[in-house]
Order: C-alpha cells, then structure tokens, then sequence
C-alpha cells in the first residue's frame, strides 16, 4: 500500500502517502532555513538579541490569552456556518477540533494542515463533503474579513508608509477578496468541478460533488454571520501582534498592524514551519514604515511565532485524548466479539 495512517489515530484520520509526507517535511525544513539564513545574514545579530531581552511578560500573557480566547471565537464562527447549510456538531466539540487543528498547524508543513485535520475528524459527526466545505467555508471567510479590513484601514495609511506597498496590498487584498466572495457563492467551483472527469468526480463516493454542492447550499445569512465573526476574530489576532509589540516597547499603531498582518496570514500558506523564515523574510519592509530597524522587525515576528506556538501545544492533550477515547472504543468492541464468539 501506498498510504498509511497512525495505528493509534481516531476514526476518519487523513491517510498519508510516506513518501510525500517526507518530502512536503523536508520541503519545509528548507524554506525555513533558507528563510532564516537570507534574514539573519543581513542583521545585527547582537541588536536583534538587545531586543528580544527587553520582552515583558505582562503583554506576552495578554497576547497568549487573546490566542487562546480566538480559538472559541474560531469554533462558533465553524458552528455558524455549519448551522448555514443544515448541520450542526456540539459546540464544545467544535473547540476540542479547533484546539486539536492549531497543535498541527504548529508542525505541519503549512497553515493548512489543521484544516485537514478539522475536516476529518468532522466527518465523525457529518458527512465528510460537508466536513470539508464548512471548514473551507470557515477558513475562506477570516481571510475575506480580514481583507476587507486592510482595505478600509488602507485609504489612511500613515504619510510615511511606502506607496509602492500600498499598492501591493490592496492589490492582494482585493484579489483575495474577490476570489474568496467567488469560492462562497458557489457556482464557480461547481462549474469547475462539473468539468472534472467522471472517474475524478466519482472518487470517493462522489466526494467533489458533495463538496462543491455543500459550499453552493450555504445559506447566505449564515456566510454574512461568519464574516462578522471573523472581524471580531481578526481584531483579536492583530490584537496579539500589537500586545507583542507592546512587550518589546514598539509604538507601532494599531491601524498599521491591520496593514500588515493580512500578508504575514498570507506567509503562513507557505510550506514552513508555522511560517518561520518567511514572515521574517517580508517583516523588515512591511514594518519599514513603522519606523522599525530591520532587527526590531524580525524580533517582532520571531517572539509572535513563539507565542503561537505555545498557544498550539493547549491542543496536545485534547488530541491525546481522542487517540485514548479511540483505542478504548476499539478494545471494548473486541472485547464484544470475542464475547460474541464465545
């Protein structure tokens, strides 16, 4: 066989090609070191450590408390639209996957492998299209959201903020913009999908059909509810980056965090590790305008990537948990048959 699953893994877990996994691993490992290297070559690596020693723990207690109140946020905006297309998982389940996604977002190679995660341990209580198209659906909308926001805090950039990036923003956010408000509505990925070959759209049960026609059925009320659960969200995640630069003592405004953050989400789809090497790599121009050193940006960027990795590791022991709660559902079902058999 070509594919292999954890023998300890719930129900519904991805199944994963070894091969690939190692390269995608590998693949990883090299962007952020090759990332880094390109960045800490370029600083003052004695300035950039004169920095990160003048973190204060208050603010860093408040940005990982704002990390963590997000993931209930995240949950009931999943909940939302879930109700959206006419299913529903208990909400305290929703959390438990929320927690669980953000622990693998932490190690897999991109800020999607939580979603993959999410979806299939979903597909335990919903049919596995509609898994798939909400947390689709639930991802699409924070980055819509967030978008949106950068566009309206755009037009009263700072004087000093650099027009050419500007420019590349806006254009990035209302690509973006659009293209997410095109996947929602539907009709554009069932188009693609009703050109699929047959053996494709057939895969899986039909899966691609269920998918796209989950996505198209979502009631638009519940899409307009998730993106207003996805500003307050997005306040809170650009709250953690300001309180991570209060910790640092950077007078960077708030309206210029809403700038910036929506293009270091954007790092964290690049294959890396939690987007380590490649924030860094974009941080000292997007924060040039600021009036941040090159080093005060790459601090910045580092000690928010360590915040949200501590946050990941709350998902630890709730995915611990469900391999446990499994493997003592599989034993007590061996244990009937063989009582069965007896």
């Amino acid at each position: 066989m070509d594919t292999a699953t954890p023998p300890d893994a719930p129900p519904n877990a991805p199944r994963r090609n070894p091969t690939r996994q190692r390269l995608l691993s590998l693949l990883k490992v090299g962007v952020t070191v090759l990332g880094l290297y390109l960045v800490l070559r370029g600083l003052d690596f004695r300035a950039l450590l004169d920095t990160l020693r003048t973190v204060r723990l208050s603010w860093m207690a408040v940005g990982a408390a704002a990390i963590a109140l997000s993931l209930v946020v995240r949950a009931y905006r999943w909940h939302v639209v879930l109700r959206g297309v006419g299913s529903s998982i208990r909400f305290g389940r929703l959390v438990e996957l929320y927690l669980i996604g953000s622990f693998f977002n932490a190690f897999l190679p991109s800020g999607l492998g939580g979603d993959v995660v999410r979806a299939a341990e979903a597909a335990q209580d919903v049919p596995s299209g509609v898994a798939a198209g909400t947390v689709l659906v639930d991802r699409l909308t924070g980055l819509m959201a967030l978008f949106a926001m950068a566009l309206v805090v755009l037009p009263f950039r700072p004087d000093n903020f650099p027009r050419q990036l500007a420019w590349t923003i806006g254009g990035i956010c209302l690509v973006g913009l659009l293209g997410g408000l095109a996947l929602v509505e539907g009709r554009l990925l069932r188009g693609v999908v009703g050109r699929l070959p047959a053996a494709l759209r057939v895969a899986g049960g039909g899966f691609l059909d269920r998918f796209a026609t989950t996505i198209h059925s979502c009631d638009r009320r519940a899409i307009v509810a998730a993106l207003l659960v996805s500003v307050l969200f997005n306040l809170m995640q650009v709250g953690w980056w300001a309180t991570t630069g209060r910790a640092l003592g950077l007078s960077v405004p708030f309206g210029y965090y809403l700038l910036v953050v929506p293009i270091m989400s954007l790092a964290l789809l690049v294959p890396s590790i939690g987007g380590l090497g490649v924030r860094e790599s974009v941080a000292p121009a997007l924060f040039a305008g600021a009036g941040l050193a090159p080093e005060q940006a790459v601090a910045l960027t580092l000690l928010v990537f360590g915040l949200e990795r501590v946050a990941s590791l709350l998902g630890a022991p709730v995915y611990l948990a469900t391999i446990l709660d499994f493997r003592n559902l599989t034993q007590r079902r061996k244990v009937r048959k063989a009582k069965k058999a007896s």
